[in-house]
């Protein structure tokens, strides 16, 4: 059997089936169906450097929970409201006017390959589509384009920027998103382009932090980041740049104190944006003090820290639910959870420490989401020990350490000792987690899915936490045993105990705190 030679799109059509075929001329078509998979695997890129399908998540577990993860009824209640592919605006009956879900957006990625790469490229490529399904979007395309640096008009260039458009225009999308931060003015000029809205990374990225605050201080966070990054977006056309007094002629003239030039709507609306901005701040400060008496107690009970921090999706309110059966939200989603959740736990020979889960960092994270979240990202400065966790199935593990650690730079926790944590080792390639351990020194590799690896990292942080460090030889009366259960207590190593006349004799490792308490008790004998 003899082949004729084929080239471009007759080779692909070729190998479709009919099934793949019609997919395309629904997606031509606009219709309300869901991106099929077309002759590539689910998010993969074609020889052209385009997205096909719907985006792939950055996790491919099949099983999202195990029982030490509760209930998750917060999980439930956020999926109650998600919003739903394929379905029409459109309403047949007006009574279901209030049964109805919204549709998911339907989102064309747009990135530039100026750096790194093919492979860095793709990875941010896919990153961004896990981001735009996590906001509520349907991914439909995605290109990437080589450049040695951003048009400083359309960010892509007048031609890649009309390529866009056709894309736009085949697939029936309704936003495009950007892998970068844009300038204003190459948002606008891409806006009057491809002729849909555009939005950039960070703007994705604060709008997710948005749907999954749930305290008053992550709310108020997530606000105050959203309205640094809007201020100098706004624009303003028709009534927006007329002015609200002003004037000396006629009947326009508004008398005393109004004369000049007056102010603008979009000058108003500026100054307003500053002054919740303002009152935003005095809340967050407002707010720091309770953090803040809550670390100053564990402080003076000497009580060790540990932090949960680590790139998001890695699995750490996972890992937290394994170590301390907190029962914290998990989902298979970036930036699941925001708010930071403390729960005590205990090493095998009594010693108690804290462990904290902390807000998720991710490749060029908004510079305004570092400087509101800071008070929350001080559990990490603060910490005596930080679990440092890793996605190791992720396709560029590397990055996301060097990601993360940028991230302990900008809020002074790289001073802290640091334990690597590969997790998902279950899911992740063996030479990726051997590559992985010959460069970390200092690491455990575990599953918080499985429970694969969770004796050791115990082991790990039980050897890593600062220990009381003073040792005494005491003789305690039988009518203090209040003292002897102090001894049994989280702060305090017992090394050996006997019962004589006198009392108890107890030779026992304690904290600074304790060992004035105690020092009437010493015996020399």
């Amino acid at each position: 059997m003899t082949s004729q030679p084929n080239t471009g799109s007759d080779s692909a059509a070729q190998d479709m089936s009919p099934e793949q075929i019609q997919a395309v001329i629904d997606r031509i078509l606009s219709k309300d169906v869901p991106a099929k998979n077309l002759s590539t695997p689910r998010g993969e890129e074609r020889g052209d450097g385009k997205l096909l399908g719907k985006a792939q998540a950055i996790s491919r577990l099949d099983e999202e929970h195990t029982t030490y993860d509760g209930d998750q009824q917060d999980l439930e209640e956020r999926r109650a409201l998600r919003r739903t592919a394929g379905l029409s605006t459109e309403l047949e009956d007006v009574t279901e006017v209030e049964y109805r879900q919204l549709r998911l957006e339907r989102v064309v990625l747009a990135g530039l390959w100026s750096e790194g790469t093919l492979a860095d490229a793709e990875n941010s490529l896919r990153e961004l589509a896990a981001l735009a399904e996590t906001a509520g979007s349907e991914v439909l395309d995605g290109m990437v384009q080589r450049r040695a640096k951003p048009d400083p008009g359309t960010f892509l260039g007048s031609g890649k920027a009309l390529e866009l458009k056709d894309i736009v225009m085949s697939t029936g999308a309704d936003t495009v998103v950007v892998d970068a931060e844009l300038a204003p003015s190459q948002r606008r000029g891409l806006e009057d382009i491809v002729k849909v809205k555009v939005i950039d990374r960070t703007a994705l990225i604060l709008d997710i932090f948005a749907q999954h605050a749930k305290s008053r201080e992550g709310k108020a966070q997530v606000e105050l980041a959203q309205l640094e990054y809007l201020l100098p977006r706004l624009r303003g056309w028709g009534e927006s740049m007329s002015r609200q007094a002003g004037g000396q002629v006629g009947s326009a003239a508004a008398g005393m104190g109004s004369r000049g030039p007056g102010e603008t709507k979009i000058e108003l609306d500026r100054r307003r944006i500053r002054t919740r901005m303002a009152k935003l701040r005095r809340e967050i400060a407002a707010m720091k003090p309770a953090r803040e008496t809550k670390r100053a107690n564990r402080r003076r009970n000497a009580v060790p820290s540990v932090a949960i921090a680590g790139y998001t999706n890695a699995g750490k309110s996972s890992l937290l639910n394994r170590l301390t059966d907190a029962g914290v939200l998990v989902e298979n989603a970036l930036f699941a959870t925001l708010d930071p959740t403390v729960r005590k736990a205990e090493t095998a020979d009594g010693l108690g420490y804290t462990l904290a889960d902390t807000v998720g960092f991710v490749r060029s994270l908004p510079t305004q989401l570092v400087e509101a979240f800071r008070s929350t990202l001080e559990e990490v400065a603060d910490a005596d020990l930080i679990l440092h966790v890793v996605d190791a199935s992720h396709p560029d593990p590397e990055g996301q350490i060097a990601a993360v650690r940028k991230v302990f730079s900008e809020v002074d926790a790289r001073k802290v000792p640091e334990i690597i944590v590969l997790n998902k080792a279950d899911a992740a390639d063996p030479f990726v987690v051997e590559r992985l351990k010959q460069r970390e020194h200092r690491h455990v590799v575990v599953s918080a899915r499985t429970g694969e690896g969770i004796a050791e990292l115990l082991k790990a942080i039980s050897d890593a936490i600062p220990r009381p460090s003073v040792k005494l030889q005491l003789l305690i009366p039988y009518d203090r045993g209040d003292l002897i259960s102090k001894l049994h207590e989280s702060d305090a190593e017992i090394i050996s105990v006997e019962h004589v006349e006198a009392g108890t004799r107890a030779v026992v490792m304690v904290r600074e705190g304790l060992a004035a308490e105690l020092d009437s008790f010493v015996s020399n004998d």
